[in-house]
C-alpha cells in the first residue's frame, strides 16, 4: 500500500507503542516464515495496520520474544502466531505483486525494468500467497481490472475509481473468524481504501500531471484540481468519520486505544500533511520502526 496508515506515536502510552512494535514485528516474522527473507522487504505501516484489525479477535495472537534479523543482538517482543496474522502476510504480498504489476504496466520496457526484476523476485511468494488466498487474490484482480478501465478512458468519476480500489482493501476482511466482526471490518477497510486512493491520488498529482498519467482529481476538475482542496479534504473527512463509526462497533480488547489513535488522531494529521504539501518532505519520519526505536519516533504524525 502507500504508508499513510500510522499512529500518533507520541499520544500511545510506553506499553502501547510496545504493543504495536510487536505487531510490526509478528507481521514481519510471518511473513518470513511463509514467504522467505525477500517478503519481509514489503513490511508497512498499512499492513500492520491490517494484521490488528485481523488479529485483535483472536486476542492479539501469543506474544513472545524472538531474534530480529536487522538488530541480531536483540530479541524485541513479537505477536507472531495465529491464522490472521498469516493471512494478513498473505494478503500483503498479494497486494505487493499488484501494484508491481500495475508499475511494470505503467512504464515503458526500459524504464520498467527495475519493476519486472524485483516483480520476478516475489513470484514464488505471490503463488503460495495466492493459493493460500485464493479469494482476495481474485477480488483484487478484479478491482485493478476495473481501475485500468477507468485510467483508460481517462474517466472524470473521481468516486468510481475511489470505490474500486476501496473495494479491494474491504475483500480482506474475509479472513476474519467471525461473521458480525466481517461485516464491520469490510465497512471500515472500504472507507480505508477509499481515504488511501484519495491521499494518494493527491499526493501523486503533480508528478502524474507531469508525466501525462492519469490521476482522478485532475480528470474530475479539468485541471483545476488545486482549486477543490477543500472538496477533497471534506469527502476524505467523510470517509474518517464513517470509519470511527464502524470502529466503534468492533470489540478489539487491548488494541482498542492503538486503533484508535491511528483512526482519531494519525490519518487526520496525514491527511492534513498530505493536502498541506508537506507529507514528501517529511522523510525522517516516514522510517520504519526497525530502523529506529518507535519512543524516539514519538514526534511524527
Amino acid at each position: 500500500m502507500f504508508g499513510y496508515v500510522r499512529p500518533v506515536l507520541a499520544r500511545l502510552s510506553p506499553e502501547q507503542q510496545d504493543a504495536y512494535q510487536g505487531a510490526y514485528c509478528g507481521l514481519c516474522h510471518a511473513l518470513g516464515r511463509r514467504h522467505g527473507w525477500l517478503a519481509r522487504l514489503t513490511l508497512q505501516y498499512d499492513f500492520t495496520f491490517l494484521a490488528i484489525l485481523l488479529t485483535a479477535g483472536e486476542g492479539g495472537g501469543r506474544c513472545e520474544c524472538r531474534r530480529c534479523p536487522v538488530h541480531p543482538l536483540r530479541k524485541p517482543r513479537v505477536c507472531a502466531s495465529g491464522a490472521r496474522m498469516d493471512a494478513a502476510a498473505d494478503q500483503s504480498i498479494i497486494l505487493t505483486w499488484h501494484k508491481l504489476s500495475d508499475d511494470v504496466d505503467d512504464h515503458s520496457f526500459f524504464t520498467g525494468l527495475p519493476y519486472r526484476f524485483v516483480r520476478l523476485l516475489f513470484r514464488r511468494a505471490y503463488g503460495r500467497a495466492a493459493q493460500a488466498q485464493p479469494g482476495f487474490d481474485a477480488r483484487v484482480r478484479e478491482g485493478l481490472a476495473r481501475l485500468r478501465e477507468l485510467e483508460e478512458a481517462n474517466s472524470p468519476q473521481m468516486d468510481q475509481a475511489a470505490d474500486a480500489f476501496a473495494n479491494i482493501l474491504a475483500c480482506a476482511a474475509r479472513a476474519a473468524s467471525q461473521e458480525r466482526t466481517r461485516r464491520v471490518l469490510e465497512q471500515l477497510l472500504y472507507h480505508l481504501g477509499r481515504w488511501v486512493y484519495l491521499m494518494d491520488a493527491w499526493d501523486d498529482l503533480d508528478d502524474d500531471v507531469k508525466q501525462g498519467r492519469y490521476n482522478p482529481l485532475d480528470a474530475r476538475f479539468q485541471g483545476q484540481a488545486r482549486e477543490n482542496r477543500d472538496y477533497l479534504g471534506t469527502t476524505a473527512t467523510h470517509s474518517l468519520r464513517l470509519m470511527g463509526s464502524a470502529l466503534e462497533l468492533l470489540e478489539l480488547g487491548e488494541w482498542t486505544p492503538i486503533v484508535e489513535n491511528i483512526v482519531y488522531l494519525g490519518l487526520p494529521a496525514v491527511q492534513s500533511a498530505v493536502l498541506d504539501g508537506r507529507w514528501k518532505e517529511m522523510r525522517d519520519i516516514r522510517r520504519k520502526p526497525h530502523e529506529r526505536s518507535l519512543r524516539g519516533a514519538g514526534r511524527q504524525p
